[in-house]
């Protein structure tokens, strides 16, 4: 016990010293970050497992490939006609099958719109509410003072209610959409960022995925920033950034092993690893989910890429531009290997975001024409880059303007593979192939729902409310007419307000308490990044975390 207490005596003079030496605030930041990185072993190569060496009869059921994007926003990508770079390879996705301009995200934050995503399901509906985070981490962010009005809030008192930070995990008890296609016979494999769980009975393999590599945290570094090939873009007015400067690793792993180094930017290691798995599984049918880390801060490029994004100036911007850049090379590698391996018709390939454009990345109109920004329920938010190509099955540059959410992704897998949903639960999500083949007329849904803590909203046909605690509002906005949010009728439409009031109502009746709480209410401006100067008469929304 003596020796116990001299080095906690010896850590806390450390830690003192430290804060002084190293600059006060973000001293304290990288310390704590640092105590808590983890070993990263040399590269080693990966095995994936081997399919049959001829083509089984697959009948009618295709290859499912998602690809999920980190943070991507609406204006990330050509398409829609914005980007600071053209997106060839994201945009033919949408331009040879279907464009969902009215695609939503399950949630404003990365981890329960991946719940959405997995299981088909309101992630409310099972208790994983909020984005899994180390209690550290949201002691940070809850005390962070940026000279804002308006100030973090944090709930100490709730910590005792906290699991530890691996035990933060997608429910054993929920199915995931691997579960659910490895039952029909398809081989399952992720690769990139999981999010929902780091503890072993979280982690993709025990949630039906039969091959994962990644990583299982929220975030990880694309390079070593040492590399003379990298480009690295620090913010330093944002805490978020501070940390996963410090914390986070430059590694992976494949089905739980030791975690160890990559080979060159991650976008690219994913991709590389992804043509192998698809090659290996030619002959048979696979799941892959694809889930870049790009272009989640860290910013970080290779030189190749940020010297070939030439027009802009500022450091920062021209980064992230070059990271677009690579998430959209790499995108066209995989489907030029679905060509090259022979199974291109065979495959329906679904590209999305899992929420939008974050503020704390310190750049305008990431998801312009749209106001708000991840963890925010405005348009910026939750409306996300959303298409789908399965050829000679969808029309090529087909337009499906209905409201469509994540959740929708796992019925339509199922859909396609000729699988059966669960009947023991709630699906939120619904196929949306008849939809779009007009076998269905009429609206997958009649209204959307979204909710983080107190902060709640409905859209239904053509309105959307968002009631929040702080400040204590309702926005009314009339979505036809207003797409953009930019004129709140909340006052002069009280009967609107309580009938979507009503709805809401009902939606929460049928949600659970979350599995842990937020510890973090933080406010987020609703038209200006982070490092913007705020007004008083900002409009801006907490999000709890």
């Amino acid at each position: 016990m003596k020796r116990f207490l001299t080095a906690v005596v010896l850590l806390a003079l450390v830690l003192v010293g430290a804060f002084f030496a190293i600059g006060g605030r973000q001293g304290v930041i990288l310390l704590i970050a640092r105590f808590n990185s983890p070993h990263v072993e040399p590269n080693r190569p990966v095995t994936w497992m081997p399919g049959p060496a001829t083509a089984e009869a697959r009948g009618k059921q295709p290859n499912v490939i998602l690809i999920v994007a980190d943070d991507l926003g609406f204006n990330d990508v050509s398409f829609y006609g914005g980007g600071r770079v053209p997106t060839p390879n994201i945009d033919r996705i949408g331009k040879e099958g279907v464009n969902f301009p009215a695609g939503y995200a399950g949630n404003a934050t990365c981890a329960p719109s991946r719940a959405a995503l997995m299981t088909g399901r309101y992630p409310t509906r099972f208790g994983f509410e909020f984005t899994p985070a180390p209690v550290g981490f949201a002691r940070i962010i809850g005390h962070f003072e940026d000279g804002a009005p308006v100030k973090p809030i944090y709930h100490e008192e709730r910590e005792v209610d906290v699991p530890a930070f691996e035990d933060e995990g997608l429910p054993t008890s929920e199915i995931t959409i691997a579960n659910l296609l490895r039952g029909g016979g398809y081989h399952t494999i992720h690769l990139g960022k999981w999010h929902l769980g780091e503890a072993p009975r979280f982690r993709p393999e025990a949630h039906g995925f039969d091959e994962s590599l990644g990583f299982y945290s929220g975030a990880s570094l694309f390079m070593d920033p040492a590399d003379p090939d990298a480009v690295n873009a620090k913010q330093d007015f944002d805490p978020i950034d501070m940390f996963l400067w410090a914390a986070l690793p430059y590694g992976v792993r494949y089905n739980g092993s030791d975690m160890f180094h990559p080979k060159g930017h991650m976008t690219d290691y994913l991709t590389d690893e992804a043509l192998k798995a698809i090659e290996a599984n030619r002959n048979r049918p696979f799941f892959m989910y694809l889930a870049y880390n790009a272009p989640h801060t860290p910013l970080q490029a290779t030189r190749e890429d940020y010297e070939a994004v030439t027009g802009i100036a500022d450091h920062t911007e021209r980064t992230y531009a070059a990271m677009i850049r690579s998430l959209d090379r790499n995108v066209g590698r995989v489907l030029e290997g679905l060509k090259a391996a022979g199974i291109d018709d065979d495959t329906l390939v679904i590209f999305t975001s899992d929420n939008g454009g974050a503020h704390y990345v310190g750049i305008d109109d990431l998801n312009k024409p749209y106001r708000g920004w991840k963890a925010s329920f405005f348009e910026g938010g939750i409306r996300v880059p959303f298409f789908m190509r399965w050829p000679g099955h969808l029309t090529p540059g087909a337009t499906y303007a209905a409201p469509i959410s994540h959740f929708d992704v796992f019925a339509t897998a199922a859909g396609a593979a000729g699988t059966p949903l669960p009947d023991d639960r709630t699906i939120d999500g619904v196929d949306l192939m008849p939809f779009l083949t007009g076998e269905k007329g009429g609206r997958p849904h009649d209204r959307l729902f979204w909710r983080s803590g107190p902060y709640v909203v409905v859209q239904a046909g053509d309105w959307k409310l968002q009631l929040t605690s702080l400040p204590a509002r309702a926005w009314l906005f009339d979505m036809k007419s207003d797409p953009t949010e930019q004129h709140d009728v909340a006052t002069t439409h009280p009967e609107k307000v309580a009938e979507l009031k009503a709805m809401l109502d009902a939606f929460q009746k049928e949600q659970v308490k979350p599995i842990w709480p937020a510890l973090i209410e933080a406010p987020v401006p609703i038209d200006h990044p982070l490092n913007r100067p705020w007004s008083v008469d900002d409009a801006y929304a907490y999000w709890s975390n």
